[in-house]
């Protein structure tokens, strides 16, 4: 896939969004899917959670991903030529999953700095309104930063159940229904949720957190992140090695640490279940 064109660009700048954008063939997809499954289905919880937090520092497949050309090529038309991959979370819903994602913004708790972050969310299956597609209220992103509250509702996938406090116009929003291999890119400030999937086929993506290196973690000091492109001339974030194999003893122990360290940041703040 070429970089993003000028009118690519002008449309992310206006609606903070873009899709479908086709960045991996079915082969590719085809393994990379079998690969979460396993991992998925791991009897091990530390393995399990390497589809939700810092995978890529352990896993080469997750590493390739984040570092993959046609993905970066279209990140780089929005952010710039240095990039840092901060996250890279799975999200996987079954057939009678009744986990939802609520109407929220990504830079309400993410403490990131300016807003030059954006989330590129890869299918690795059909991703359909029937499934649990996620949705975009469009040009959300260029208004203001919506009070949350947090529910911690037992299906909510985000952490803390946090739900925008605004009413949300189902007309006005945009259904993201991809097909394998294909991806949405969207600004951390948009508005964005996604239902539960009352579908006959799991849906299954990655959302990989990319970001300028200039942006500054404002929660909390010892976040980190990876260099995928470019150069980082500013250091905001302490610098995260590529595995030099799969679950290699090093790596696993340093991703436990910054894993932690992550989560430490994120939940500053953050109320208790039912409260």
């Amino acid at each position: 896939m070429p970089h993003l064109s000028p009118e690519q660009q002008a449309a992310f700048a206006r609606d903070g969004f873009l899709f479908p954008l086709p960045v991996l063939g079915a082969a590719d997809v085809a393994t990379l899917r079998a690969r979460v499954e396993a991992i998925a289905a791991d009897e091990d919880a530390e393995v399990r959670s390497f589809l939700h937090n810092k995978g890529h520092m352990v896993l080469t497949w997750m590493d390739a991903l984040v570092h993959h050309p046609a993905i970066l090529d279209a990140v780089e038309g929005v952010l710039g030529p240095d990039l840092l991959c901060w996250e890279a979370n799975h999200f996987i819903k079954q057939p009678g999953d009744k986990r939802f994602v609520s109407w929220h913004q990504d830079i309400n708790y993410w403490g990131l700095q300016p807003a030059d972050v954006a989330s590129a969310w890869v299918a690795l299956s059909p991703v359909t309104i029937a499934n649990g597609c996620m949705r975009f209220l469009p040009g959300s992103h260029r208004g203001p930063v919506y009070r949350h509250v947090e529910t911690f509702h037992a299906d909510n996938m985000l952490s803390r159940g946090q739900r925008v406090e605004a009413e949300i116009d189902p007309e006005r929003t945009v259904a993201v229904e991809l097909q394998p291999g294909e991806m949405a890119l969207f600004h951390v400030g948009l508005l964005h949720g996604s239902g539960a999937n009352q579908g006959s086929e799991p849906r299954m993506g990655v959302a990989i957190r990319y970001m300028a290196p200039h942006v500054r973690q404002t929660l909390g000091a010892g976040d980190t992140a990876m260099l995928v492109r470019g150069q980082d001339r500013h250091h905001h974030f302490i610098h995260e090695p590529q595995p030099p194999r799969d679950r290699d003893p090093e790596a696993v122990a340093l991703r436990r640490a910054y894993a932690r360290r992550h989560a430490e940041i994120l939940m500053q703040g953050a109320g208790h279940p039912g409260g």
